[in-house]
């Protein structure tokens, strides 16, 4: 248990004043506070919005992270960008992001617990430093944090809808418009409690979309997150005809093309405000070679990339724009 004396510098909230003091986010003040673990002047407070003045003595007890029986494992992992307080990875398809039924380790939570030098704890024991997740058969960004304070912020950020991110997709069908928006509640398909669905009741979503190309039967097509629901782009993207290739859940049954390693969908941009710096950072990379070599053959065969976010023909680490 590590203990935090401090003597507020300004008359106000107990949780507004103390939080910048013990280098906490508000919210985890707030949750401090009702926890019983914050003194003012030797008393137990239980009430965030209990007034304090200028001299006021305040003692915060930050209880130690839970212990993780998590695997730490030596798994090739490719980091984009990393400093004290948050790093960004690229997950490539076919690799859980956090340990779950049938897949207990070999995950993205494994390889983070090696690769790097801490690790947030709020999203609990299986999933330390993730922040947000894609999909397994997704490939893309992830960003992560490196203490609780930073997983705190950044997951403030999501909730008000002020991270970007963009994915490029390859999708069935001959689209009307060029861009538009898809706009329909997600939860649970009520005929299927594996697949997510368009339903009344559930979580608003909203993606935007753009078709970058057009092929004979499918198209390249960038897709802009305004909410992040489990599966929405899928799910969005097949409510309007349109399933992605590859895609074993949503997908059509009887596929035009085989494609191996699941739905071709790439997370390919990031763009967030970093909690320590207050700076705007951006990150891109290119999608994995089996969605480039999709992209060739649904071209006929061209291999040059023209103006596509994203699509650079070159690695990860060297295509990173921030």
């Amino acid at each position: 248990m590590k203990q935090i004396s401090l003597i507020c510098d300004r008359a106000g909230r107990l949780d507004a004043v103390a939080s910048p003091l013990a280098d906490v986010t508000r919210s985890r003040m707030e949750k401090l506070i009702r926890e019983g673990q914050v003194e003012v002047n030797g008393n137990t407070e239980t009430k965030p919005s209990r007034s304090v003045e200028i001299g006021d003595s305040v003692r915060v007890l930050l209880p130690d992270p839970a212990p993780t029986h998590l695997e730490a494992q030596e798994i090739p992992l490719n980091i984009l960008y990393q400093d004290k307080d948050l790093a960004v990875v690229y997950k490539p398809s076919g690799m859980t992001v956090h340990p779950g039924a049938g897949t207990p380790d070999g995950t993205m939570a494994n390889a983070l617990l090696c690769a790097l030098d801490g690790v947030s704890h709020v999203g609990g024991v299986e999933r330390p430093g993730i922040v947000h997740r894609i999909d397994k058969d997704t490939s893309g960004l992830l960003l992560v944090a490196k203490n609780d304070r930073t997983h705190l912020a950044l997951s403030e950020q999501i909730g008000a809808h002020t991270v970007d991110r963009a994915y490029l997709a390859l999708c069935y069908g001959h689209f009307s418009q060029e861009e538009g928006e898809i706009e329909g509640p997600i939860g649970r398909s009520p005929s299927d409690r594996k697949k997510m669905a368009i339903v009344a009741g559930g979580k608003p979503a909203l993606t935007r979309y753009r078709v970058l190309e057009q092929y004979d039967k499918c198209a390249l097509v960038k897709c802009v997150l305004s909410t992040g629901r489990t599966h929405q782009i899928r799910v969005h993207m097949t409510s309007r005809g349109h399933p992605l290739l590859g895609d074993p859940v949503y997908g059509p049954k009887k596929p035009i093309y085989d494609v191996e390693g699941g739905q071709l969908l790439h997370a390919f941009m990031i763009g967030f405000t970093h909690p320590g710096t207050g700076e705007r950072m951006r990150f891109e990379a290119p999608p994995e070679e089996r969605f480039i070599k999709w992209v060739c053959k649904l071209r006929g065969g061209r291999e040059k990339s023209a103006d596509i976010p994203g699509m650079n023909m070159v690695s990860a680490e060297s295509s990173i724009k921030v």
